[in-house]
Protein backbone atom coordinates (compact mmCIF):
# COMPACT_ATOMS: atom_id res chain seq x y z
CA UNK A 1 0.00 0.00 0.00
CA UNK A 2 2.89 2.33 0.90
CA UNK A 3 4.55 1.42 -2.34
CA UNK A 4 1.51 2.16 -4.29
CA UNK A 5 1.19 5.61 -2.73
CA UNK A 6 4.86 6.34 -3.46
CA UNK A 7 4.37 5.43 -7.07
CA UNK A 8 1.33 7.68 -7.28
CA UNK A 9 3.26 10.63 -5.90
CA UNK A 10 6.11 9.85 -8.23
CA UNK A 11 3.63 9.93 -11.16
CA UNK A 12 2.30 13.26 -10.04
CA UNK A 13 5.74 14.73 -9.91
CA UNK A 14 6.43 13.44 -13.38
CA UNK A 15 3.36 15.21 -14.86
CA UNK A 16 4.04 18.52 -16.57
CA UNK A 17 2.45 21.52 -14.99
CA UNK A 18 -0.18 23.41 -17.00
CA UNK A 19 2.05 26.43 -17.29
CA UNK A 20 4.81 24.28 -18.80
CA UNK A 21 2.72 23.41 -21.92
CA UNK A 22 4.72 24.05 -25.08
CA UNK A 23 1.88 26.31 -26.40
CA UNK A 24 1.64 28.34 -23.19
CA UNK A 25 3.94 30.99 -21.90
CA UNK A 26 5.30 30.75 -18.38
CA UNK A 27 2.79 32.19 -15.92
CA UNK A 28 3.83 35.35 -14.22
CA UNK A 29 1.96 37.88 -12.06
CA UNK A 30 0.76 40.98 -13.88
CA UNK A 31 3.03 43.95 -13.72
CA UNK A 32 0.71 46.52 -12.30
CA UNK A 33 3.42 49.13 -11.96
CA UNK A 34 3.93 49.33 -15.76
CA UNK A 35 0.25 49.34 -17.12
CA UNK A 36 -1.62 51.76 -14.77
CA UNK A 37 -0.12 55.04 -16.05
CA UNK A 38 -1.73 54.75 -19.60
CA UNK A 39 -5.46 55.16 -18.62
CA UNK A 40 -4.59 58.03 -16.34
CA UNK A 41 -2.82 59.91 -19.12
CA UNK A 42 -5.78 59.38 -21.53
CA UNK A 43 -8.26 60.61 -18.92
CA UNK A 44 -6.28 63.76 -18.33
CA UNK A 45 -6.11 64.43 -22.10
CA UNK A 46 -9.91 64.11 -22.51
CA UNK A 47 -10.50 66.38 -19.53
CA UNK A 48 -8.21 69.02 -21.01
CA UNK A 49 -10.00 68.87 -24.41
CA UNK A 50 -13.42 69.30 -22.79
CA UNK A 51 -12.16 72.24 -20.79
CA UNK A 52 -10.85 73.91 -23.92
CA UNK A 53 -14.21 73.33 -25.70
CA UNK A 54 -16.09 74.85 -22.80
CA UNK A 55 -13.79 77.83 -22.76
CA UNK A 56 -14.26 78.27 -26.50
CA UNK A 57 -18.08 78.13 -26.21
CA UNK A 58 -17.97 80.53 -23.29
CA UNK A 59 -15.90 82.95 -25.33
CA UNK A 60 -18.33 82.70 -28.29
CA UNK A 61 -21.27 83.30 -25.98
CA UNK A 62 -19.59 86.33 -24.40
CA UNK A 63 -18.78 87.76 -27.82
CA UNK A 64 -22.34 87.21 -29.04
CA UNK A 65 -23.75 88.76 -25.89
CA UNK A 66 -21.52 91.77 -26.32
CA UNK A 67 -22.63 92.19 -29.95
CA UNK A 68 -26.28 91.96 -28.97
CA UNK A 69 -25.73 94.55 -26.24
CA UNK A 70 -23.69 97.03 -28.24
CA UNK A 71 -24.70 96.42 -31.91
CA UNK A 72 -27.81 94.23 -32.09
CA UNK A 73 -28.46 94.89 -35.79
CA UNK A 74 -24.94 94.24 -36.99
CA UNK A 75 -24.99 91.73 -39.87
CA UNK A 76 -28.83 91.70 -40.10
CA UNK A 77 -30.17 92.28 -43.64
CA UNK A 78 -33.43 94.02 -42.50
CA UNK A 79 -34.39 96.75 -40.09
CA UNK A 80 -36.46 96.55 -36.93
CA UNK A 81 -39.33 98.27 -38.74
CA UNK A 82 -39.23 95.64 -41.48
CA UNK A 83 -39.24 92.88 -38.89
CA UNK A 84 -42.24 94.38 -37.08
CA UNK A 85 -44.02 94.76 -40.41
CA UNK A 86 -43.42 91.09 -41.16
CA UNK A 87 -44.83 90.15 -37.77
CA UNK A 88 -47.91 92.26 -38.40
CA UNK A 89 -48.36 90.60 -41.77
CA UNK A 90 -48.50 87.16 -40.21
CA UNK A 91 -50.16 88.22 -37.00
CA UNK A 92 -53.29 86.09 -36.64
CA UNK A 93 -56.58 87.12 -35.08
CA UNK A 94 -58.49 84.02 -33.96
CA UNK A 95 -61.53 85.82 -32.53
CA UNK A 96 -64.92 84.30 -33.40
CA UNK A 97 -66.51 86.26 -36.23
CA UNK A 98 -63.18 87.20 -37.81
CA UNK A 99 -62.96 86.76 -41.58
CA UNK A 100 -59.81 85.04 -42.82
CA UNK A 101 -58.36 83.98 -46.14
CA UNK A 102 -57.44 80.34 -46.46
CA UNK A 103 -56.47 77.63 -48.92
CA UNK A 104 -58.09 74.21 -48.92
CA UNK A 105 -55.43 71.47 -48.93
CA UNK A 106 -57.42 68.35 -48.08
CA UNK A 107 -61.05 67.18 -48.16
CA UNK A 108 -62.83 64.19 -46.67
CA UNK A 109 -66.36 62.93 -46.16
CA UNK A 110 -66.95 65.26 -43.20
CA UNK A 111 -65.42 68.50 -44.42
CA UNK A 112 -62.16 70.12 -45.49
CA UNK A 113 -58.83 71.14 -43.97
CA UNK A 114 -57.87 74.74 -44.61
CA UNK A 115 -54.51 76.48 -44.27
CA UNK A 116 -55.07 79.95 -42.80
CA UNK A 117 -51.39 80.57 -41.84
CA UNK A 118 -52.17 79.95 -38.17
CA UNK A 119 -50.25 77.77 -35.73
CA UNK A 120 -52.44 74.87 -36.76
CA UNK A 121 -54.74 74.12 -39.68
CA UNK A 122 -58.43 75.01 -39.54
CA UNK A 123 -61.40 72.79 -40.35
CA UNK A 124 -64.49 73.47 -42.45
CA UNK A 125 -67.30 71.05 -41.44
CA UNK A 126 -69.63 69.75 -44.15
CA UNK A 127 -72.68 71.50 -42.68
CA UNK A 128 -70.85 74.84 -42.79
CA UNK A 129 -69.64 74.47 -46.38
CA UNK A 130 -72.77 75.72 -48.15
CA UNK A 131 -76.10 77.44 -47.51
CA UNK A 132 -77.77 74.59 -49.42
CA UNK A 133 -77.87 71.00 -48.24
CA UNK A 134 -75.05 68.96 -49.76
CA UNK A 135 -73.67 65.47 -49.19
CA UNK A 136 -70.03 66.30 -49.95
CA UNK A 137 -68.03 69.53 -49.90
CA UNK A 138 -67.07 69.00 -53.54
CA UNK A 139 -70.71 69.67 -54.50
CA UNK A 140 -70.09 73.25 -53.37
CA UNK A 141 -66.89 73.51 -55.42
CA UNK A 142 -64.61 73.02 -52.41
CA UNK A 143 -61.52 71.17 -53.66
CA UNK A 144 -57.82 71.20 -52.76
CA UNK A 145 -56.19 74.39 -53.98
CA UNK A 146 -59.31 76.55 -53.58
CA UNK A 147 -58.53 79.87 -51.93
CA UNK A 148 -61.53 81.50 -50.31
CA UNK A 149 -62.62 83.81 -47.53
CA UNK A 150 -63.98 82.08 -44.43
CA UNK A 151 -65.32 83.21 -41.08
CA UNK A 152 -64.20 81.75 -37.74
CA UNK A 153 -67.16 80.32 -35.82
CA UNK A 154 -65.47 78.29 -33.07
CA UNK A 155 -62.47 76.39 -31.75
CA UNK A 156 -61.80 72.70 -31.25
CA UNK A 157 -60.54 72.36 -27.68
CA UNK A 158 -59.02 68.96 -28.34
CA UNK A 159 -56.27 70.26 -30.64
CA UNK A 160 -56.79 74.07 -30.53
CA UNK A 161 -57.72 74.09 -34.23
CA UNK A 162 -60.22 76.65 -35.50
CA UNK A 163 -63.62 75.87 -37.02
CA UNK A 164 -64.52 77.79 -40.17
CA UNK A 165 -67.73 78.51 -42.06
CA UNK A 166 -68.73 79.53 -45.57
CA UNK A 167 -72.42 79.13 -44.85
CA UNK A 168 -72.48 82.12 -42.49
CA UNK A 169 -71.04 84.38 -45.17
CA UNK A 170 -73.47 83.07 -47.78
CA UNK A 171 -76.33 83.55 -45.31
CA UNK A 172 -75.46 87.25 -44.92
CA UNK A 173 -75.21 87.68 -48.69
CA UNK A 174 -78.59 85.98 -49.18
CA UNK A 175 -80.32 88.45 -46.84
CA UNK A 176 -78.65 91.34 -48.61
CA UNK A 177 -79.81 89.97 -51.95
CA UNK A 178 -83.41 89.65 -50.68
CA UNK A 179 -83.39 93.25 -49.46
CA UNK A 180 -82.17 94.36 -52.86
CA UNK A 181 -84.86 92.36 -54.70
CA UNK A 182 -87.54 93.78 -52.42
CA UNK A 183 -86.35 97.33 -53.10
CA UNK A 184 -86.45 96.64 -56.86
CA UNK A 185 -89.91 95.00 -56.54
CA UNK A 186 -88.70 92.02 -58.55
CA UNK A 187 -90.71 88.88 -59.29
CA UNK A 188 -88.72 85.70 -58.66
CA UNK A 189 -89.34 81.96 -58.58
CA UNK A 190 -89.54 80.08 -55.29
CA UNK A 191 -89.72 76.33 -54.76
CA UNK A 192 -92.31 75.12 -52.25
CA UNK A 193 -90.50 72.84 -49.79
CA UNK A 194 -92.90 72.67 -46.84
CA UNK A 195 -96.26 73.66 -45.41
CA UNK A 196 -98.09 74.37 -42.16
CA UNK A 197 -101.58 75.44 -41.11
CA UNK A 198 -101.11 79.04 -42.21
CA UNK A 199 -99.36 78.64 -45.53
CA UNK A 200 -96.41 77.14 -47.37
CA UNK A 201 -92.63 77.46 -47.08
CA UNK A 202 -90.74 78.56 -50.18
CA UNK A 203 -87.00 78.41 -50.81
CA UNK A 204 -85.66 81.66 -52.29
CA UNK A 205 -81.99 82.70 -52.55
CA UNK A 206 -81.14 79.82 -50.22
CA UNK A 207 -83.45 81.14 -47.46
CA UNK A 208 -86.78 79.73 -46.32
CA UNK A 209 -89.61 82.22 -46.71
CA UNK A 210 -93.25 81.98 -45.70
CA UNK A 211 -96.17 82.38 -48.13
CA UNK A 212 -99.54 82.72 -46.32
CA UNK A 213 -102.48 80.97 -47.96
CA UNK A 214 -104.12 84.39 -48.29
CA UNK A 215 -101.25 85.40 -50.57
CA UNK A 216 -101.59 82.46 -52.96
CA UNK A 217 -103.62 83.24 -56.07
CA UNK A 218 -104.70 79.69 -56.90
CA UNK A 219 -107.01 77.45 -54.89
CA UNK A 220 -104.46 74.62 -54.80
CA UNK A 221 -103.87 72.77 -51.54
CA UNK A 222 -100.51 72.72 -49.78
CA UNK A 223 -99.94 69.13 -50.86
CA UNK A 224 -100.57 70.07 -54.49
CA UNK A 225 -98.06 72.93 -54.28
CA UNK A 226 -95.19 70.90 -52.78
CA UNK A 227 -92.06 70.74 -54.98
CA UNK A 228 -93.60 73.25 -57.40
CA UNK A 229 -92.18 76.66 -58.27
CA UNK A 230 -94.33 79.76 -57.83
CA UNK A 231 -93.74 83.34 -58.93
CA UNK A 232 -93.28 85.39 -55.76
CA UNK A 233 -92.66 88.91 -54.52
CA UNK A 234 -91.23 90.03 -51.20
CA UNK A 235 -93.61 91.49 -48.63
CA UNK A 236 -91.30 91.65 -45.62
CA UNK A 237 -87.54 91.12 -45.27
CA UNK A 238 -86.35 91.33 -41.65
CA UNK A 239 -83.02 89.68 -40.98
CA UNK A 240 -82.97 90.56 -37.27
CA UNK A 241 -86.28 88.79 -36.69
CA UNK A 242 -85.54 86.13 -39.33
CA UNK A 243 -88.82 87.01 -41.04
CA UNK A 244 -89.14 86.51 -44.78
CA UNK A 245 -92.73 86.94 -45.99
CA UNK A 246 -93.62 86.40 -49.65
CA UNK A 247 -96.68 86.86 -51.84
CA UNK A 248 -97.79 84.95 -54.89
CA UNK A 249 -100.75 87.30 -55.45
CA UNK A 250 -98.54 90.36 -55.88
CA UNK A 251 -96.36 88.51 -58.37
CA UNK A 252 -99.38 87.28 -60.30
CA UNK A 253 -100.87 90.77 -60.46
CA UNK A 254 -97.72 92.00 -62.20
CA UNK A 255 -97.69 89.05 -64.56
CA UNK A 256 -101.33 89.56 -65.46
CA UNK A 257 -100.74 93.24 -66.16
CA UNK A 258 -98.28 92.18 -68.86
CA UNK A 259 -100.78 89.90 -70.63
CA UNK A 260 -101.88 91.86 -73.68
CA UNK A 261 -104.64 90.78 -76.01
CA UNK A 262 -103.06 89.06 -78.99
CA UNK A 263 -99.74 88.29 -77.25
CA UNK A 264 -98.24 84.81 -77.59
CA UNK A 265 -97.13 82.98 -74.46
CA UNK A 266 -95.77 79.51 -73.75
CA UNK A 267 -97.66 77.30 -71.34
CA UNK A 268 -98.16 73.73 -70.24
CA UNK A 269 -101.35 71.70 -70.15
CA UNK A 270 -102.47 71.22 -66.53
CA UNK A 271 -105.73 69.34 -66.96
CA UNK A 272 -108.36 68.41 -69.52
CA UNK A 273 -112.09 68.98 -69.21
CA UNK A 274 -114.94 68.16 -71.64
CA UNK A 275 -115.22 71.87 -72.47
CA UNK A 276 -111.52 72.64 -72.82
CA UNK A 277 -108.00 72.50 -71.40
CA UNK A 278 -106.52 74.50 -68.53
CA UNK A 279 -103.11 75.89 -69.44
CA UNK A 280 -100.52 77.17 -66.95
CA UNK A 281 -98.94 80.33 -68.39
CA UNK A 282 -96.34 81.49 -65.88
CA UNK A 283 -98.37 80.69 -62.79
CA UNK A 284 -101.69 81.82 -64.28
CA UNK A 285 -104.31 79.27 -65.29
CA UNK A 286 -105.93 80.09 -68.60
CA UNK A 287 -108.73 78.25 -70.39
CA UNK A 288 -108.26 76.98 -73.92
CA UNK A 289 -111.87 76.33 -74.86
CA UNK A 290 -112.55 73.39 -77.14
CA UNK A 291 -113.92 75.79 -79.77
CA UNK A 292 -110.59 77.71 -79.75
CA UNK A 293 -108.31 74.74 -80.33
CA UNK A 294 -108.72 74.51 -84.10
CA UNK A 295 -110.86 75.71 -86.99
CA UNK A 296 -111.72 72.06 -87.52
CA UNK A 297 -114.13 70.49 -85.08
CA UNK A 298 -112.51 68.77 -82.08
CA UNK A 299 -114.72 66.09 -80.56
CA UNK A 300 -112.15 64.60 -78.16
CA UNK A 301 -109.58 67.01 -76.67
CA UNK A 302 -107.31 64.14 -75.58
CA UNK A 303 -106.59 63.35 -79.24
CA UNK A 304 -104.97 66.78 -79.59
CA UNK A 305 -103.60 67.61 -76.10
CA UNK A 306 -102.34 65.71 -73.06
CA UNK A 307 -101.49 66.93 -69.53
CA UNK A 308 -97.88 68.04 -69.44
CA UNK A 309 -97.75 69.10 -73.10
CA UNK A 310 -95.96 72.37 -73.80
CA UNK A 311 -97.55 74.63 -76.35
CA UNK A 312 -97.86 78.22 -77.53
CA UNK A 313 -101.18 80.00 -77.09
CA UNK A 314 -102.50 83.45 -77.84
CA UNK A 315 -104.22 85.63 -75.24
CA UNK A 316 -107.76 86.06 -76.48
CA UNK A 317 -109.19 87.93 -73.49
CA UNK A 318 -108.23 88.77 -69.93
CA UNK A 319 -110.66 89.55 -67.13
CA UNK A 320 -108.37 90.94 -64.44
CA UNK A 321 -111.13 91.41 -61.89
CA UNK A 322 -112.25 87.80 -62.10
CA UNK A 323 -108.77 86.49 -62.83
CA UNK A 324 -109.84 84.68 -65.99
CA UNK A 325 -107.76 84.35 -69.13
CA UNK A 326 -109.12 82.98 -72.40
CA UNK A 327 -106.63 81.39 -74.79
CA UNK A 328 -106.59 80.30 -78.39
CA UNK A 329 -104.52 78.16 -80.72
CA UNK A 330 -107.15 78.43 -83.41
CA UNK A 331 -106.05 82.00 -84.20
CA UNK A 332 -102.47 80.76 -84.69
CA UNK A 333 -103.26 78.19 -87.39
CA UNK A 334 -101.68 79.09 -90.75
CA UNK A 335 -104.40 77.02 -92.41
CA UNK A 336 -107.56 75.63 -90.80
CA UNK A 337 -106.98 72.29 -89.06
CA UNK A 338 -103.20 72.64 -88.62
CA UNK A 339 -103.51 72.30 -84.86
CA UNK A 340 -104.87 68.79 -85.40
CA UNK A 341 -102.68 67.72 -88.32
CA UNK A 342 -99.41 69.58 -87.66
CA UNK A 343 -99.25 71.39 -84.28
CA UNK A 344 -95.48 71.87 -84.65
CA UNK A 345 -96.09 74.15 -87.63
CA UNK A 346 -98.63 76.13 -85.61
CA UNK A 347 -96.07 76.79 -82.85
CA UNK A 348 -93.36 77.71 -85.35
CA UNK A 349 -95.64 80.26 -87.05
CA UNK A 350 -97.29 81.43 -83.80
CA UNK A 351 -95.64 84.88 -83.57
CA UNK A 352 -96.19 85.55 -87.27
CA UNK A 353 -99.87 84.61 -87.13
CA UNK A 354 -100.35 86.59 -83.92
CA UNK A 355 -98.84 89.66 -85.56
CA UNK A 356 -101.34 89.32 -88.41
CA UNK A 357 -104.15 88.99 -85.88
CA UNK A 358 -103.00 92.09 -83.99
CA UNK A 359 -102.87 94.07 -87.21
CA UNK A 360 -106.44 93.10 -88.02
CA UNK A 361 -107.52 94.08 -84.52
CA UNK A 362 -105.73 97.43 -84.84
CA UNK A 363 -107.39 98.13 -88.17
CA UNK A 364 -110.81 97.24 -86.77
CA UNK A 365 -110.25 99.54 -83.80
CA UNK A 366 -109.14 102.34 -86.11
CA UNK A 367 -112.27 101.93 -88.21
CA UNK A 368 -114.42 102.00 -85.10
CA UNK A 369 -112.76 105.19 -83.90
CA UNK A 370 -113.16 106.69 -87.35
CA UNK A 371 -116.88 105.99 -87.31
CA UNK A 372 -117.15 107.77 -84.00
CA UNK A 373 -115.23 110.77 -85.31
CA UNK A 374 -116.85 110.92 -88.74
CA UNK A 375 -119.36 113.50 -87.59
CA UNK A 376 -117.12 115.11 -84.97
CA UNK A 377 -114.78 117.32 -87.04
CA UNK A 378 -113.95 119.38 -83.99
CA UNK A 379 -111.65 116.57 -83.00
CA UNK A 380 -109.34 117.52 -85.83
CA UNK A 381 -109.40 114.03 -87.32
CA UNK A 382 -111.09 112.60 -90.40
CA UNK A 383 -111.07 109.39 -92.41
CA UNK A 384 -109.43 109.49 -95.83
CA UNK A 385 -110.74 107.70 -98.91
CA UNK A 386 -108.22 104.95 -98.17
CA UNK A 387 -109.67 104.34 -94.73
CA UNK A 388 -106.75 105.97 -92.88
CA UNK A 389 -107.54 108.09 -89.85
CA UNK A 390 -105.72 111.42 -89.95
CA UNK A 391 -105.94 115.23 -89.79
CA UNK A 392 -108.69 117.10 -91.57
CA UNK A 393 -108.04 117.29 -95.33
CA UNK A 394 -107.98 120.62 -97.20
CA UNK A 395 -111.28 119.92 -99.01
CA UNK A 396 -113.26 120.26 -95.80
CA UNK A 397 -113.93 123.65 -94.18
CA UNK A 398 -112.14 124.20 -90.92
CA UNK A 399 -115.42 125.01 -89.19
CA UNK A 400 -116.88 121.67 -90.24
CA UNK A 401 -119.88 120.72 -92.36
CA UNK A 402 -123.18 122.66 -92.45
CA UNK A 403 -125.76 120.15 -91.33
CA UNK A 404 -128.74 122.55 -91.39
CA UNK A 405 -130.01 121.22 -94.74
CA UNK A 406 -129.64 117.56 -93.94
CA UNK A 407 -133.06 115.89 -93.64
CA UNK A 408 -133.85 113.96 -90.49
CA UNK A 409 -133.02 110.27 -90.53
CA UNK A 410 -136.57 108.92 -90.39
CA UNK A 411 -137.27 105.24 -90.63
CA UNK A 412 -138.06 103.70 -94.04
CA UNK A 413 -141.84 103.47 -93.52
CA UNK A 414 -142.13 107.16 -92.60
CA UNK A 415 -140.10 108.18 -95.65
CA UNK A 416 -142.31 106.10 -97.95
CA UNK A 417 -145.49 107.54 -96.42
CA UNK A 418 -144.21 111.06 -96.97
CA UNK A 419 -143.40 110.27 -100.59
CA UNK A 420 -146.87 108.83 -101.22
CA UNK A 421 -148.56 111.90 -99.73
CA UNK A 422 -146.66 114.14 -102.10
Amino acid sequence: MAMSLAQQFTGLRCCSPLSSSPRSKPFSAPNTHKRNPLPIVASVAISNAQTKERQKLKQLFEEAYERCRTAPMEGVSFTVEEFNSALDKYDFDSEIGTKVKGTVFNVDANGALVDITAKSSAYLPLQEACIHRIKHVQEAGIVPGLREEFVIIGENEADDSLILSLRSLQYDLAWERCRQLQAEDVVLKGKIVGANKGGVVALVEGLRGFVPFSQISSKSTAEELLEKELPLKFVEVDEEQSRLILSNRKAMADSQAQLGIGSVVTGSVQSLKPYGAFIDIGGINGLLHVSQISHDRVTDISTVLQPGDTLKVMILSHDRERGRVSLSTKKLEPTPGDMIRNPKLVFEKAEEMAQTFRQRIAQAEAMARADMLRFQPESGLTLSSDGILGPLSSDLPAEGLDLSEVPPADDEEAAEAETESE
